[in-house]
């Protein structure tokens, strides 16, 4: 049986309000050496201990009892990845096989608005601009620049020309030079680790373009609070 808990980097990087501290074990309590016993008596030491009135100590939160569903539960909202742990184990010093760290890998669709220009060794353009729709307004949700082949390059370079444009489409457009600006008319398939606190796209990799998709079918999506 195993039990997870969330992490969120972009949380961790926001230096706003009260810090907390999330336990997630206890080794020794009131002077006894917990470390032998399996974690679910560790667990359930450390959260009787902390009980439920601190607000700056709280046990870690766990979200599911079968590993396959917490899986879900991360992924459904937008967390970076889990912890999975067994609860018949001892604590183990370092690295063990009792304990799995799983990163949590999304997928989207996004409108290609544009290209950066290539820089070094590189050819045909640099990263693609990547948007999504939300109340009439395509709006800029981050850039992409892996994982591209030289063949790939060159064949969405290709597929660009028809489309570009002097002026963005995107209404927020990203403030650097260098910029190509394509009609809203490609989608892309991403993956991406999580969305930012500013709605971008964090770790995202090209994966394929998607001809079976319109653009005014891509929506920004309503993030978890």
């Amino acid at each position: 049986m195993t039990r997870s808990v969330f992490s969120r980097f972009q949380l961790l990087q926001q230096d706003k309000g009260e810090p907390g501290y999330a336990a997630f074990d206890c080794l020794f309590h009131e002077g006894k050496d917990l470390r032998r016993q399996p974690l679910s008596t560790r667990r359930a030491v450390m959260e009787k201990s902390i009980g439920s009135s601190s607000k700056v100590l709280l046990p870690s939160h766990r979200l599911a009892n079968n590993g396959l569903q917490a899986f879900r539960i991360a992924r459904r909202r937008g967390y970076e990845g889990l912890v999975a742990k067994d609860l018949s184990s001892p604590y183990v010093e370092g690295r063990s096989n009792k304990w799995l760290k799983v990163k949590v890998h999304q997928e989207d669709e996004f409108v290609i608005a544009g290209f950066t220009k290539p820089a070094g060794a590189r050819q045909y353009f640099g990263a693609l601009l990547l948007g999504a729709y939300s109340k009439g307004r395509l709006h800029y949700v981050g850039k992409v620049g892996t994982v591209f082949d030289r063949e790939t390059l060159a064949a969405l370079y290709r597929k660009f020309q028809p489309y570009v444009r002097s002026r963005p489409a995107l209404w927020n457009p990203p403030r650097e030079k260098g910029v190509v600006f394509l009609a809203p008319r490609l989608v892309a398939q991403i993956s991406f680790r999580e969305w930012t606190a500013d709605r971008k796209l964090r770790q995202p990799v090209f994966l394929r373009l998607r001809d079976d998709k319109g653009p005014e079918e891509v929506r920004l999506p309503e993030l978890p609070g």
